[in-house]
């Protein structure tokens, strides 16, 4: 018999958490540390105990799906796959971070421009890296002749818009399961370019 102990979320991950759902329903701009503390049936000082502010709460939300993605990008690119193989691994990746971290994907969508200092560098440059990235591959498989020649920046937009979107479309549908999400979105969207 297994016992499985529950791990109760730290006090600041609750703060992070509660700030997540509010800045993807309202947006970051119109979330006040007040309106977060009201969400969590506590006073505003309080949370200060935990958290610096809301540019932290920004910060972390958006630096760890953008880590994420810069991490499963690094992996791929370092496999010896196909071309349209390591396009389905992308795809996927997008899925899972997306189903994953839908909050943290609505911020980094809608509100990574807030983010200030060293932190919105590292964001730009995490996301400069990553489309490079993506589009070294499609080029390679242009190159191959695995895709057919069409204008690689329109194939990396194409791509990643309906991908950055997906967390939108995927609440408003009733959240499809990640398993379907990943069979259909890779035939269709890599479909469109072999």
């Amino acid at each position: 018999m297994y016992i499985y102990k529950v791990i109760k979320p730290t006090r600041k991950q609750e703060i992070i958490q509660v700030a997540a759902t509010l800045f993807k329903e309202k947006g970051y701009s119109a979330v006040s540390m007040r309106d977060i503390a009201q969400a969590m049936h506590i006073k505003a000082a309080s949370l200060y105990n935990h958290i610096s502010g809301k540019q932290e709460i920004l910060s972390t939300l958006i630096l760890e799906v953008a880590e994420a993605f810069t991490t499963e990008m690094s992996a791929i690119t370092a496999e010896t796959l196909p071309t349209l193989k390591k396009i389905e691994r992308v795809i996927e990746i997008h899925i899972d971070i997306t189903v994953n971290y839908s909050e943290n994907i609505a911020t980094l969508n809608n509100d990574w421009m807030h983010l200030e200092g060293d932190d919105l560098k590292q964001v730009v440059k995490m996301r400069e890296a990553y489309e490079e990235n993506f589009r070294r591959i499609i080029k390679q498989g242009l190159s191959q002749g695995e895709i057919k020649p069409q204008h690689p920046e329109v194939i990396l937009f194409s791509i990643l818009s309906t991908l950055r979107n997906l967390y939108l479309w995927n609440e408003k549908r009733g959240k499809m399961d990640v398993n379907v999400l990943k069979k259909d979105m890779v035939a269709v969207l890599i479909k469109g370019i072999i």
